[in-house]
């Protein structure tokens, strides 16, 4: 099978980027607004969406541009010589574009300010080792699940 061309694996790449993120950020929504104050059972609502959004963009888009949908993915690819240096810039652009447009989807979806600020800080030691892990998980799910 031929690699599909580079404007079908940049609008593949978009629309699983949108996806994720209009899934990721609008269960979040959602979990909160039915979870009733219990953090837990949002998380767990979240969590469930997110993995199970993951996995069908995953064999979706797989074949067509890799599904990276991750700026670190596009990285780690870049390091394993599996994209260009140019073609990895283009996808972390791409992904960046789509990923603000996946966002505003949600926001849009459940009557939220299309573009608004968090109330609480996302900084600090735990923060950050949350996302290294997240981000990690991430690359490796998507290098397992596409090999």
């Amino acid at each position: 099978m031929s690699t599909p061309d580079v404007t079908r694996r940049l609008a593949a790449e978009a629309l699983g980027t949108a996806l994720l993120l209009a899934t990721v950020v609008g269960s979040g929504i959602m979990a909160e607004t039915l979870a009733g104050g219990n953090v837990a059972l949002a998380l767990l609502g979240n969590t469930v969406a997110t993995g199970a959004i993951l996995a069908v963009l995953i064999l979706i888009f797989g074949p067509v541009s890799g599904a990276h949908f991750n700026p670190a993915v596009t990285l780690s690819f870049l390091v394993q010589r599996k994209i260009s240096l140019p073609d990895a810039v283009i996808y972390v652009l791409v992904q960046v574009a789509a990923g603000i447009g996946g966002v505003m989807i949600a926001h849009v979806m459940f009557d939220q300010a299309l573009i608004s600020s968090f109330a609480r800080p996302r900084t600090g030691i735990g923060q950050w080792t949350g996302e290294f892990v997240a981000t990690f998980g991430l690359v490796a799910t998507i290098i397992g699940c596409i090999r």
